[in-house]
Parts: C-alpha cells; structure tokens; sequence
C-alpha cells in the first residue's frame, strides 16, 4: 500500500487581510506530524520533507515567505539551506527549545539571514528565556487563556517581536486577534474569511488590459484570448451569461470559454470587452479581492489536473475546471450561489456539486477544499473513492500553484506598453 504523504501551503495574513507569507504544512506514514524527536516520526518527516523540497523548491516556494516547521534532525541536516534566507522562516517548536544542540544551529542560521518563529508559544519560564532569539511568536488561540495571550504579545512587542494567532478556526477567535492586537493570523477561518464582496464589473484589471491588448492585434491569437478569459472568473461567467442570453438564440448553449468564443466572433467579442471597459473603475482589485481571484484559478486548475487523475467521472475536464473556477463566485459577484448558477450553460452535475456537494463531482469539490484545509482523513478518503493516487496529489497541487503563481506575475507585469494594476 502506497502511503499518505501530503504537503499543503495556507496563508499568514495580516490584519487587514494581506497574505504576509504561507505556513507549510506537512503530512505523512498516515498520520500528521506532531514532530516528536523519541519516535519515527521525525524520520518521516524528514524523508517527506527532503524530498519535497528537492523537487519543489524552486517551483512555488521561491519568491514567498514561507513559514515550516524543522525538527533537530531536519536542522542538523542543513535542510533549510534548500531555501533562500529571503524565503524561509525557520520554525520550531518545544521539541527544538529544550534542545540545547539544536538551539545553537538555529543561532548559526540566524547569523546568515533566517528569520525564526517559534510555535505555540507558552507563557512560562522555558519561553521567556528564548523569545529573545526568535523573530515571529505563534500563540495557539484555541488553547492559551486570554491573560496570558496579552501578556505575551506584550511582551513580544516590546522586544520588537511579532505575534501571529494561529488555530484560528472560528469567527470568535478570529475577532479576538483583533483584540488582542496579534500582527498576523492563520487558521481555517482566516483563509476562507471574506473581506470584501467583488461586485461584477470589477474584474481583474490586469486581466482586462491583455484582453484588449490581444483582441486588437492585427492578428489576434484565439487561443491567447481563450487563456486570458478562463484565467479570471467574472470574465468567464460574463462570456458564458452574454453568449448564452436570448441575443444570440443558441440551438445548443456553449458550455466553455472556446465554444463562447467560437459563437460570438471576434467583432462582438470586440465590442463586449469596450462594453466591459466603460464600466469598470480604473483602480484593479485590493488584497482581498486579488486573492479570492487566485483562488478561483487555483481551484480550477486544480479540479482540472486532479479529473484527469480521478475514475469514472461524469464531465469533461473542460467542465472540472469550471467547477473550481465558479466555486468563488458567490464571493465574485453579489448574489446567492443558486441565482448565480441557474441560467448557467454548465453540467447539471457541477451545479450539483457546487450547490449541494454531490455525486463523483461533489467529492471532487470536496477534494479541493480538504486539500485547502489540510484536512488529511478526508483528503485521503476521498481520493481513494475517486481512486486518485495518493502519492500523486502532493506534486499535482504544487504543480497548479506553480502554474498559477507564473501566470499571476504575468498578469502584474506591463503588457505591450499598457499598464497593467
């Protein structure tokens, strides 16, 4: 039996919602790890993690902070030499603290530039005597009492140190990092936390820059306008809405980008993307608005990869990817996901999925999210019921996230002498 390794990045945000870095959370030998330097674990770890990183890292991790957490062994390995100094944050927890070895190599990479965190930090003795070395302090939100977070981010503060809440997993905890004045959070409600609703004219500038670029030249490139679309999920659900609405009278509706191309031409196409122009504002989106559109292209690149791998599935891979890519909608476009899906072109299965998380569709979707939330079981349960490869999903995630990220910097970047957000 092929075992469960699983590696997953979620986002470190700061208060006002800005992605600061990614904690890189890891899984493996069935079961998670809650690194114990006395058991196998640790050598798990270290085998996963290794060969994670020397495939990898030059793919996604290269240009972010990330936040991993290392054991003495991984240390002692020179393991976070594989990242540039610019990119790690170097975590450990009490396993490492009360090591006084390990406590001397984190001091030596500290001397070449790491910044270190230290995990779950307690309010005793054993920490205070430490807090000196790290650069970022993690407070569980789920289990240290009220008094003692303020007092260590007190603490942390007046030491120029900076406290992220992490385990925040709840409204209720989430409205305490702001009380408690932490400088960054994470959690399974920090990284589905809606900031903001994108109204649906307010489509990704960059995105709609290209557009016009491509659909004006002498020669326009169908397939680099097709690839511009799908990257950004109001401008799909636009094209799909308006090729499909009663002007055109359709025998048969076009169910994907191409085909809405195909069916609206070139000129109308033309005159659809001025029409979108004059209506939307000039600045492109904020923070929170920029990464709910990462993720829908996450999730469809994703949901697209992961139909190619998965049995017996009902739709087309075409299909899979809109159903990641319209999973954000009803946090794109001010209205109940059943209005947004009811006159919509697409599988009757994908709006089951989206809707009601049902058939071979919905534990698709389910997928997706639980990859999302690192929530291991359920990753593994439901891959081996769309009879997915396990030993697949880890290099299939950070394959997409690579896409997306190199597709990401090219949409920020100036595109033909337009200026793009």
């Amino acid at each position: 039996m092929v075992s469960s390794k699983y590696i997953v990045r979620q986002p470190v945000k700061d208060l006002k919602g800005g992605i600061i870095g990614y904690e890189i959370q890891y899984h493996g030998e069935n079961q998670a790890y809650a690194i114990d330097e006395t058991n196998s674990n640790d050598f798990a770890a270290a085998d996963t993690v290794y060969s994670f990183l020397t495939q990898n890292t030059d793919k996604v991790l290269k240009g972010s902070l990330n936040f991993m957490t290392f054991t003495t062994n991984l240390l002692m390995k020179q393991t976070p030499k594989l990242f540039a100094a610019s990119d790690l944050v170097i975590q450990v927890g009490e396993d490492v603290i009360i090591h006084p070895l390990a406590m001397r190599f984190l001091e030596r990479y500290a001397k070449d530039g790491y910044k270190l965190a230290v995990n779950d930090f307690q309010f005793s003795p054993r920490y205070f005597s430490i807090i000196d070395k790290f650069d970022y302090i993690k407070i569980n939100f789920q289990t240290a009492a009220d008094v003692s977070i303020r007092n260590i981010v007190e603490l942390a503060h007046s030491m120029g140190k900076k406290c992220i809440a992490i385990g925040v997993d709840t409204e209720e905890l989430y409205q305490k990092s702001f009380i408690m004045e932490v400088d960054a959070m994470e959690g399974l409600w920090v990284a589905e936390k809606l900031f903001t609703t994108v109204h649906s004219s307010s489509f990704l500038q960059s995105s709609f820059f290209r557009l016009l670029v491509a659909i004006n030249r002498d020669d326009p490139d169908v397939e680099e306008i097709e690839q511009i679309i799908s990257m950004d999920a109001v401008l799909t659900y636009s094209l799909l809405k308006i090729v499909n609405s009663s002007y055109f009278a359709l025998r048969n509706r076009a169910t994907d980008v191409h085909q809405a191309i195909v069916v609206m031409g070139l000129g109308q196409l033309r005159q659809w993307i001025y029409l979108l122009g004059t209506g939307n504002g000039e600045e492109g989106p904020d923070a929170s608005q920029e990464e709910f559109l990462k993720l829908s292209f996450m999730r469809a690149s994703f949901s697209s990869a992961l139909m190619k791998l998965a049995k017996d599935m009902p739709i087309s891979q075409n299909e899979a990817y809109l159903l990641g890519m319209f999973s954000t909608l009803n946090y794109l476009i001010a209205a109940p996901m059943e209005e947004i899906l009811a006159d919509l072109p697409i599988a009757q299965e994908v709006k089951d999925a989206l809707l009601f998380h049902s058939g071979r569709c919905g534990d698709l979707y389910d997928l997706i999210l639980s990859y999302e939330r690192a929530d291991w079981k359920v990753i593994g349960d439901l891959a081996e019921t769309l009879e997915i490869p396990v030993n697949l999903l880890t290099n299939t995630y950070f394959q997409c996230l690579s896409d997306v990220d190199n597709m990401w910097r090219a949409l920020m970047e100036t595109s033909d002498g337009i200026p793009t957000v």
